[in-house]
């Protein structure tokens, strides 16, 4: 049974595209939460970024994801060349980016990391897990930004670093430390999802090299909430 059983997707429709950049090589995109980054199965999944972007940019290419409810910066490849060029990026992890999420409670510690091994919670999918035993490596490094207690609940914004790539590793470590990300309708407990109607994890920034001039650019979405 999956996790969701209620869930009907509505992409939101403005901005329809949000494109920063744009060379020969690559696309850069801020997708809102929401949207799919790829189609899914049903056929009323279709809408999502990537065809979106194919609409405009008929050879675009998609060489990351974000969760359909994390906001932020998102880069397609325009060719083959570049497709190749940015993949290898992000798999030797050249690539740098961090997130802004706002956090259920007050964390202890300024900054720390999770290394946690993630597997997918198969009964329970699309929701991952903890396993020492079969998950795949995962790490992220995290950084308090702001200690909020103006809020009904006290609440931290957090810059979270992912140095691995797991599907909701940001979302399953906050979890595991015990402070889980506003709005999660997935893993945050009831108190933590009515703060807001929409998961507070932003992709903000976003580091690599352009495919041709190799010149390293940097990219970033202002924060939405």
């Amino acid at each position: 049974m999956p996790a969701n059983p209620d869930f009907v997707y509505q992409p939101p429709q403005s901005p329809y595209l949000d494109i920063i950049y744009r060379d020969q090589d690559m696309v850069v995109l801020n997708k809102p939460s929401g949207l799919l980054s790829v189609p899914g199965r049903l056929p009323e999944h279709q809408d999502c970024l990537e065809n979106r972007v194919k609409r405009v940019l008929p050879s675009a290419t998609i060489v990351h994801r974000l969760d359909m409810a994390t906001s932020g910066i998102i880069v397609m490849a325009l060719n083959k060349a570049a497709h190749v060029a940015i993949s290898r990026q992000f798999e030797k992890r050249i690539t740098e980016k961090y997130y802004i999420a706002r956090v259920f409670g007050h964390l202890n510690n300024e900054q720390g990391e999770v290394d946690l091994p993630l597997i997918c919670d198969w009964p329970n999918r699309p929701k991952q897990m903890v396993d020492h035993e079969r998950g795949k490596k995962a790490k992220t490094q995290y950084q308090v930004l702001t200690k909020e207690t103006h809020l009904t609940s006290p609440t931290t914004l957090v810059k979270l670093k992912p140095i691995t790539g797991r599907s909701h590793q940001l979302r399953v470590h906050m979890l595991e430390l015990g402070h889980v990300i506003i709005g999660d309708r997935l893993y945050a407990c009831p108190q933590a999802k009515q703060l807001s109607d929409r998961l507070q994890l932003h992709a903000k920034s976003l580091c690599l090299y352009q495919p041709t001039s190799n010149e390293w650019l940097t990219f970033e979405a202002d924060l939405p909430f």
